[in-house]
């Protein structure tokens, strides 16, 4: 029988509500998402991951995750870079996942144009569809994907929230430049 993975779970008070943060034993990112979605997360994690195969508990910054979550919520926007993540999902959702870590903060791209970028261009639904599932919030940018004419499409943690996200990346960047 197989270990059950070890979570830690940690929270983050931010400008736009408290954030969940889930690191795996090793420190990779696994999950982040908004305290009102947090039901959504733990189905997230069941899913991928099934039913009694990982543990969590709490746990305080783990591998400098939460710091480095803050110091972007502070506008050092370019300190979650870098960080290592781990998720599960399907080939495809992994491919549309890591295209979205290739978005440059303070910028956006349309599903069609992802699309495209992955080598898909007549999937931008499915792009849609994945970028949706996308288990990391903010770290693993869905939020810089908007709808071909420039509206702001869904966002699991609320259209207000991506708008803030992009606002503060836009303002960070201007500064930086």
């Amino acid at each position: 029988m197989t270990e059950a993975l070890q979570f830690l779970l940690d929270r983050i008070a931010t400008p736009i509500g408290e954030m969940l943060i889930v690191a795996d034993e090793k420190g990779k990112l696994r999950a982040a998402g908004w305290m009102d979605g947090e039901g959504e997360m733990h189905h997230f994690l069941r899913r991928y991951y099934g039913d009694g195969s990982f543990h969590i508990e709490p746990g305080s910054n783990p591998n400098g995750l939460t710091d480095a979550i803050s110091r972007y919520f502070a506008g050092e926007i370019e300190a979650i870079d870098d960080l290592q993540v781990q998720m599960a999902g399907t080939p495809f959702q992994l491919k549309v996942w890591r295209a979205l870590r290739e978005i440059p903060s303070g910028t956006t791209v349309s599903y069609g144009k992802l699309a495209a970028r992955i080598g898909q261009p007549k999937s931008a639904r499915a792009v849609g569809l994945a970028t949706g599932a996308n288990p990391v919030g903010v770290v693993v940018p869905c939020h810089r994907v908007i709808g071909s004419d420039g509206s702001l499409t869904g966002y699991g943690g609320g259209i207000e929230r991506k708008r803030w996200l992009l606002e503060h990346e836009r303002r960070a960047r201007q500064t930086r430049d």
